[in-house]
């Protein structure tokens, strides 16, 4: 535990912002402002000067050891109280991490961006009306981003902008969300609603039941407010991990209950876990049109599987992407985790390797990521995993890798204790992007969640505010209280489309 005391009192959101910046540096730090105590000492301080610009500046003591950063930023004109806040936490933010940086002699190459979508602040500039030059500026100045993170975000921009030309106008389409909780196994970095699929208490028809249920209620109401829908994905869990006659009867009833089923720009079905896919399900699939599949090996060295709770086999992977190819699967995604436990560059490599035989249309390249209820998380020195620079190099690898075999990134996102403070990155060929992964991490449009544990985010068209509702995790309590949550679904839903009426005037 490192304890660094701040020479002043805060609030507890920016005590949550200064942990959040601290936590880069540290396994775990400690906020106090009791300078009688043992630690680090930072003296932070902004003022706004005659010259309308805010000046920070901080001072770090550390035994016998001083740092000093300053950082200078015009103050923004008729700005909110809210958006003001957000400037003046951004010069906190600038100076604090300055002089830890100084004091470990480690450089964040994401600067104080400690959220988990960079792509999406980029966008917000360019929308602002900044060209790509500008936007960098900004980026690197204002927020300490290191200038080839800045280069990737602009190549990714260019990507998504071509997958999706009316990007930023999609606001009055929504997409669709369906979560299937199911899985053979929990993985033990997995805090995805997952619960090991078995059928003697009748849970997974009762859950399908009432999936079928919302899948027709939300259709009603989208058919009745004449909605599109731009993609739908289905995850978990595992969607695969029912039956093929029961996802059959799922496509079924989502074809007929959701309007302009065949303007639906993209369906994806996340076939994750290999030990999952058979040919009577390829064949499911097939029958509906669906060809864009994610066959996830996370890694090709047997005894990592082993240890992170997968029961599946590297042959088997292998075999199941063969079996959806052949079978007609013409889009298939692929992920893969960095530092997983007791894995290096080489076995990295060796992943890279088996990756490159099968060449998939599009491949997610992982940064391991401490979640707080996983169970790496719970038993952490159960698990060795690779220190801060071994990761750099496996990225570093992907990154070279995937333009060596015509791959392109094109969305990317990040998480809290994430290993280097990394990123995960999606790369695909040339027009096989996912749609959904667009959508969702760059938040343009409205995402209704389906079924146990799914996750629905309303953005409101005008003001572009985001309202998020949860389903319930486990499937025990959705059976019983799916119904409830479809009428506030539905009452968000109208909140934010509320029904057109029409004036006659009289003549």
């Amino acid at each position: 535990m490192q304890k660094i005391i701040l020479s002043k009192p805060f609030e507890q959101d920016w005590i949550r912002m200064f942990t959040h910046l601290a936590n880069l540096f540290f396994e775990e730090t400690k906020i106090s402002f009791d300078t009688e105590e043992d630690g680090i000492y930072v003296d932070v301080h902004v003022e706004q000067d005659s010259n309308n610009r805010f000046s920070g500046s901080a001072q770090l003591r550390q035994n016998d050891k001083a740092y000093w950063a300053s950082f200078e930023e015009q103050v923004e004109m008729n700005f909110t109280e809210k958006e003001r806040a957000r400037q003046l936490k951004r010069v906190y933010s600038h100076v604090f991490l300055d002089v830890l940086e100084q004091l470990t002699g480690t450089t964040q190459s994401w600067g104080i961006l400690t959220g988990i979508r960079p792509m999406k602040l980029y966008h917000k500039y360019r929308q602002l009306g900044h060209n790509c030059e500008e936007v960098k500026k900004i980026l690197m100045e204002n927020h300490r981003i290191a200038e080839e993170k800045c280069t990737l975000l602009e190549q990714i921009e260019k990507v998504q902008i071509q997958a999706i030309p009316d990007l930023h106008a999609i606001k009055d389409e929504v997409s669709i969300y369906i979560g299937i909780p199911f899985c053979p196994t929990k993985c033990a970095y997995c805090t995805f609603p997952a619960y090991a699929i078995h059928r003697k208490n009748g849970r997974v028809e009762s859950f399908l039941d009432g999936l079928h249920e919302e899948i027709r209620e939300i259709g009603k109401w989208l058919t009745q407010r004449d909605k599109k829908i731009t993609t739908i994905y289905f995850g978990g869990g595992t969607p695969t991990s029912i039956e093929a006659d029961e996802m059959d009867a799922l496509y079924q009833t989502m074809y007929n209950a959701f309007p302009y089923m065949d303007e639906v720009r993209e369906i994806t079905v996340e076939a994750g876990r290999p030990d999952t896919i058979t040919p009577a399900k390829i064949d499911v699939l097939k029958k509906w049109g669906i060809d864009r599949i994610s066959v996830n090996p996370q890694s090709y060295t047997d005894e990592t599987l082993k240890a992170i709770g997968r029961h599946h086999s590297v042959q088997e992977t292998i075999d199941k992407f063969w079996l959806s190819r052949n079978m007609g699967m013409n889009n298939i995604n692929m992920d893969l985790i960095i530092g997983l436990p007791n894995e290096g560059v080489e076995e990295f490599q060796h992943s890279l390797t088996e990756t490159e035989k099968m060449q998939p249309e599009s491949l997610t390249v992982h940064t391991l990521s401490f979640k707080r209820a996983s169970e790496m998380t719970r038993n952490k020195e159960k698990y060795k995993v690779a220190d801060r620079e071994t990761v750099e190099r496996m990225m570093q690898l992907g990154e070279q890798w995937t333009k060596e075999n015509g791959y392109v990134p094109y969305y990317l996102y990040r998480q809290k204790n994430i290993l280097g403070n990394l990123e995960n990155v999606g790369y695909a060929k040339p027009g096989e992007e996912s749609l959904y992964n667009i959508i969702i991490m760059e938040e343009v449009q409205t995402i209704i969640g389906i079924g146990c544990g799914a996750s629905s985010k309303f953005m409101d068209p005008v003001t572009e505010k985001i309202t998020q509702f949860q389903n319930p995790k486990d499937p025990a309590a959705y059976i019983l209280t799916f119904e409830d949550y479809i009428d506030k679904k539905i009452e968000h839903l109208e909140r934010i489309f509320p029904e057109k009426v029409t004036v006659e005037l009289d003549r």
